[in-house]
């Protein structure tokens, strides 16, 4: 009876997270499969593709976006990689201080990384108007593929930075003495054996970077200007103010869906060439380095930190600075603050309390659902994790999109409602709360679970009073994450918003685009603080067994 009731109560589980899936994942991505192949008269085509394939500006635009994804990636990785190898290889007192900041320039979404850069080298940006002002310098543009480019790595060589140095503190370093005993130089050792043996955590961290970079929407929106990559293609395709052409959208979202999917399967394919197995027995100790070596190593090391994380304080700043319509006067004062609390409130209202309910489903989805693909694995449960970890590598455009194709007509008319929010903000950030809970569980005995069943306490008593319990701070650490990147999100709620639905972020990118930095900087002050606060909690509940990614 007590085995025919834990298979009965997990069956159930099954087959709620399954519909689930299918409703809120693959249902919206079907959409989009079949709108890409067919006419606005429901006639099967490839018209769509022969269009976007045979017209060159089309062609530019994907020749961009692996430009600007490129390139981002490649500075990403020599920055990371190099930021990695200073910080865990040589000791450094105020590694931990370096370290936290690092991660916070990763706490903010790129488009306020790009807002900042308007106020410092804009065209009327503090530091044009001065190099102007005082040396008669003409600044180059921040605008255009250079200026996306140089947020994008300032944002995400930390994701980089991250996965390598995580794997340079745990190699067996035995590995690199018995090339140093062999004769080696410090820089052979250094491209032959060290970053081989960690290349599969910097493959890890390039991927998200190329993906993030082809993904995000706010920052080539902000300040492209006329350079257009295929997320804003995607976001202008569908609200063209000359007709949407959603079935045109839609292809362009499923080439984004095959480069990022590309990307993993060669990811993958790289890895399984090679062996990377070793044991983390003797891992390296930091080299002590006299005090001008010391100098030298960190006054780069400082440039890059304190250049990453001037996004977030040129906004603290200026959202106390006054301002007189799009441009800032001398004074200081709160005028921002009231006015974002007087006229956009419903933003501010709308971010948590649509966060905090996505909050809510990512912990009891994605706590039954680490709990089925670690104790109760099948092809069935694998299939769930991995198709709950697909909206993850889709752009948020592009979700977005198959959200509002899915369910803007019956029997689910959801489109332009607070539940659809709800809904993409729940499967784009569950991932991290199910990664996390997962982590802690495969640390967890089984055996306590069924001495509590072999006791007579039921399967579904046992998951809440003991399991659960157990791997609460995975779950907590993985849904302040997803949290943290909820309230930050964007690209796809810049499509599926309405008047009553707006966000912060939505919120913050209207203002930066009608020039009223005032109002965007205090709300971005409250984001950034909101995320500040919030990986402190991350930090006091994981006690450091939880990466940040």
């Amino acid at each position: 009876m007590k085995t025919k009731a834990n298979r009965d109560i997990w069956s159930v589980m099954k087959i709620v997270i399954l519909v689930f899936v299918a409703l809120a994942i693959l249902y919206p991505l079907s959409t989009i499969v079949i709108r890409s192949v067919t006419t606005e008269a429901g006639e099967v085509t490839g018209k769509n593709f022969l269009k976007f394939f045979t017209k060159p500006y089309y062609l530019d635009v994907l020749s961009n976006t692996m430009f600007v994804a490129g390139v981002t990636t490649l500075f990403s990785v020599v920055l990371g990689v190099g930021m990695a190898y200073a910080l865990t290889r040589y000791d450094i007192r105020i590694k931990r201080i370096l370290n936290i900041c690092i991660i916070l320039s990763l706490m903010s979404p790129p488009f306020i990384g790009a807002y900042s850069w308007i106020l410092l080298f804009g065209r009327s940006g503090f530091v044009t108007t001065k190099a102007l002002e005082w040396f008669g310098w003409v600044l180059p543009t921040i605008y255009g593929k250079w200026g996306i480019v140089s947020v994008f790595v300032c944002k995400m060589f930390p994701y980089v930075y991250l996965f390598t140095s995580g794997a340079l503190g745990s190699i067996d370093s035995s590995l690199e003495e018995a090339a140093e005993n062999l004769g080696s130089t410090k820089g052979y050792r250094l491209f032959h054996v060290t970053l081989p043996l960690v290349s599969p955590s910097i493959l890890a961290g390039a991927v998200m970077v190329f993906m993030s970079a082809v993904s995000d929407f706010g920052t080539p929106m902000l300040i492209g200007e006329n350079y257009k990559v295929l997320s804003t293609l995607v976001y202008e395709q569908y609200m063209s103010e000359m007709g949407t052409s959603s079935n045109f959208a839609s292809a362009v979202s499923m080439i984004v869906i095959a480069l990022c999917l590309i990307l993993l399967l060669l990811q993958r394919w790289y890895l399984r060439r090679r062996n990377y197995n070793m044991t983390s027995l003797r891992p390296p100790q930091p080299i002590r380095l006299s005090v001008g070596k010391k100098i030298l190593l960190l006054l780069p090391v400082l440039a890059v930190v304190v250049f990453s994380l001037l996004p977030q304080i040129v906004v603290i700043v200026t959202s106390f600075k006054n301002c007189n319509g799009p441009y800032f006067v001398a004074g200081w004062g709160l005028e921002s603050y009231r006015t974002i609390f007087t006229r956009m409130i419903r933003g501010i209202k709308n971010t948590y309390f649509f966060s905090l309910i996505a909050l809510v489903m990512m912990v009891m989805i994605g706590s039954i659902t680490a709990y089925l693909s670690v104790r109760k694995r099948s092809a069935l449960t694998t299939a769930v994790d991995l198709s709950l970890m697909v909206p993850y590598v889709i752009p948020g455009a592009v979700m977005g999109l198959a959200l509002i194709i899915a369910f803007n007509r019956s029997p689910f008319f959801w489109a332009g409602t607070a539940f659809i929010m709800i809904l993409c903000y729940t499967v784009r950030k569950i991932p991290y709360t199910v990664r996390s809970a997962s982590c802690f569980l495969q640390q967890m005995e089984l055996c306590v679970e069924e001495a509590s069943i072999n006791l007579g306490v039921s399967p579904a008593r046992t998951f809440f009073k003991i399991t659960l319990p157990l791997m609460l701070p995975g779950v907590v650490s993985g849904a302040i994450l997803s949290w943290i990147e909820t309230i930050n999100e964007l690209s796809s709620s810049v499509l599926l918003y309405t008047g009553k639905t707006i966000t912060m972020s939505v919120a913050i990118y209207n203002e930066v685009a009608r020039n009223s930095f005032g109002t965007a900087a205090a709300m971005a002050t409250i984001l950034t603080i909101s995320a500040i606060i919030m990986l402190i909690v991350f930090n006091h509940v994981s006690k450091g067994k939880v990466s940040i990614v």
